[in-house]
């Protein structure tokens, strides 16, 4: 299990540990929160095709889907 400050995941750098279509490297450009600051979900970006995904931040946490950088 990856561990994670939700604070400090913007502009952090993913991979996915199962690439589909050729996306392989992700950032996370955006972090959205509730009115008093509690990060509840993040956009993560494909470097190469541009396509963005909102997930829940805790997605990240998962090893067998994502891995901390780019490897």
């Amino acid at each position: 299990m990856n561990r994670l400050t939700p604070r400090k995941l913007l502009l952090s750098k993913w991979t996915a540990a199962h690439p589909r279509h050729r996306e392989k490297h992700f950032l996370v450009t955006e972090l959205f929160c509730d009115e008093e600051g509690t990060v509840l979900e993040i956009e993560l970006q494909a470097v190469l095709t541009k396509r963005s995904q909102r997930l829940a931040w805790q997605t990240l946490q998962d090893d067998q889907q994502w891995l901390m950088g780019w490897k």
